[in-house]
């Protein structure tokens, strides 16, 4: 009888939402720090998001701990309640396709410049932009897949694992391909076939006109690897960036931490067949040691590649910049800009920016964690000079010589930087300035500074020089788990700038002297056309889109402590 009581009790125990997240999860989400989430925004996801986190997401370590029913009961204890109905969204038959140009990977051109050159509207349309219609990307989830247009198609991953392909100009849904895991990377559109990345480092080839899977190839069999940069397409190669979550259970003693080397893979684009895979940590250099409790340490690990690779077809060569180290000692490879020979991977030169940065999650003592999380941006100068200008999280912009290993030409700082700080996921060239935008996420106490953080700035790109500057906008008193950081990719067409916000705007900077032509609340519900309501939120991660005359952005990612969302939202000239 006792014995049945006791399996009672934990059984009872097991199906106990509060209890596990008291005795699992509280130690970190109600105390949070650097990249954790804060409790309130675990609860505005929905409970399939949050077991799908637990199960094949950024916490699956974590989960890997827990029963199916624990995870369900973790689920339903914090995940919010359904709040959108769906509709029918199918599209018709022989729909008028969007006007080229196309914005087809992470930038439209390989340098990685964000700058698209014909928009289909000009810097005078841009204060005339008006909502034209909303796509809701799943309950409860958070917005972060980069979409790609493409012949009159919007493609884009969602959090949920789905990958849609939407009409550009109504909204209405092609097709739905169903993946293994969250979709983390931006998607890469070609009229022969898609590519996108998800959690399990999986990369998936779709046809483009009928969703089916062409080919699936596991990029790295490391349990925490991961796929968040967005592959570059280049002359029938596919170069695919590979990253890690490694460094969130890195801080567990009883983990055995760490393993994992970030890579650049090369792939057939048509058969997924692998060309080559380059680690930025070199196998032969792993010595071991052991923690205060005897768990098994092996380093040197990480260096992530977090962003798009950049193509030099001058000198035939790929670009890539790494992230920081998980475990000492650290490498000479992390918190770099690496050069690789295009066809082979071998490593040409590396020039690291930030030595002895060992950072796992939640370490009172670990490096700065200065990752990069920018794509180098190659660019020309005059007298036949060029340059690799990349901007870090420590807050500095660096402009590199490609022809002469990296060597440095100039460096300027625009922000103290920090672990959620400096310059984040993307910077943009119009091919005379940078267009730089300033992360500096501040938390006072468990909550979000109001006033800290954010700012857009012009550098020239010869010198480094500031042309402008243009200050973030505080929050307002009544908005709560709100940050003027401005941590998004920006993006730029001619004589426009766009820059993202966690407070959820979407500004519009002229790139003459950096005032705001056009603003544009998105953290609020938005009628969709395929739900009754998309939620709108935080800006964070990819940019907006520029192509056919049309602007496309993702609006909900609130990861960090911001505002959660399921947006796509799609605008055109007055709407129509």
């Amino acid at each position: 009888m006792r014995a049945a009581l006791v399996v009672l009790a934990v059984s009872t125990f097991a199906q106990d939402g509060p209890a596990l997240y008291k005795q699992y999860c509280a130690v970190c989400h109600d105390a949070p720090t650097g990249r954790v989430p804060p409790r309130a925004a675990l609860q505005a996801l929905s409970p399939d998001a949050i077991r799908a986190a637990l199960s094949t997401g950024i916490m699956r370590q974590q989960g890997a701990a827990l029963t199916e029913a624990e995870r369900n009961a973790l689920a339903k204890h914090l995940g919010a309640a359904p709040s959108a109905t769906a509709k029918s969204n199918a599209c018709p038959a022989n729909l008028t396709p969007l006007t080229t140009p196309n914005w087809s990977s992470w930038s439209p051109q390989p340098n990685n410049a964000r700058f698209q050159p014909k928009p289909g509207l000009t810097a005078a349309d841009v204060p005339k932009l008006k909502l034209k219609w909303a796509y809701h990307l799943g309950e409860g989830t958070q917005a972060r897949s980069q979409p790609a247009v493409l012949n009159g198609r919007l493609y884009i991953g969602t959090a949920a694992g789905s990958i849609l392909a939407i009409d550009a100009n109504t909204g209405c849904t092609h097709w739905t391909y169903k993946a293994t895991a969250p979709i983390r990377s931006g998607i890469v559109a070609t009229d022969s076939a898609i590519y996108a990345g998800d959690t399990k480092a999986n990369l998936y080839a779709l046809n483009p006109t009928t969703g089916q899977p062409l080919w699936q190839r596991k990029m790295d069999p490391h349990p925490a690897a991961s796929l968040t940069g967005t592959p570059t397409l280049h002359d029938g190669t596919l170069y695919v960036p590979v990253a890690s979550l490694e460094e969130v259970v890195g801080n567990n003693p009883k983990y055995e931490c760490c393993t994992f080397r970030g890579s650049l893979a090369a792939l057939d684009a048509k058969t997924g067949a692998v060309k080559w895979q380059t680690h930025t940590i070199p196998d032969s250099s792993r010595p071991t040691t052991k923690n205060a409790i005897g768990t098994q340490r092996h380093g040197p690990s990480g260096a992530s590649v977090w962003s798009a690779p950049t193509i030099d077809d001058q000198r035939d060569i790929v670009y890539i910049a790494t992230g920081d180290n998980y475990s000492e000692p650290a490498s000479l490879t992390s918190d770099a800009v690496m050069a690789l020979n295009r066809k082979t991977g071998q490593i040409l030169w590396t020039r690291q920016l930030t030595s002895g940065d060992v950072f796992v999650v939640s370490c009172a003592n670990c490096g700065p964690d200065f990752d990069f999380g920018q794509s180098p941006v190659l660019v020309n100068l005059p007298a036949n000079k060029r340059a690799l200008v990349i901007g870090q999280k420590s807050g500095v912009v660096h402009a590199l010589d490609p022809d002469a290993e990296g060597k440095v030409i100039w460096q300027t700082r625009l922000s103290p930087g920090g672990k959620l700080g400096g310059l984040q996921w993307g910077s943009a060239s119009d091919g005379t300035n940078l267009y730089a935008a300033v992360s500096d996420i501040t938390f006072e106490g468990r909550a979000l500074s109001p006033t800290i953080g954010g700012g857009l700035h012009a550098l020239q790109l010869t010198t480094g020089e500031k042309v402008w500057s243009a200050q973030s906008i505080p929050c307002p008193e009544n908005k709560p788990n709100c940050s003027p950081a401005q941590s998004a990719a920006v993006t730029a067409m001619p004589g426009v700038v766009f820059s993202g916000s966690l407070d959820g705007h979407l500004r519009a900077y002229d790139t003459k002297n950096g005032a705001i032509i056009w603003d544009f609340d998105t953290a609020r519900p938005h009628p969709a056309v395929n739900a009754d309501a998309a939620r709108g939120g935080s800006i964070d991660g990819p940019g907006p889109v520029l192509a056919g005359g049309m602007l496309f952005t993702n609006s909900g990612y609130g990861a960090f402590g911001g505002q959660p969302g399921n947006a796509l939202l799609a605008f055109s000239v007055d709407g129509k």
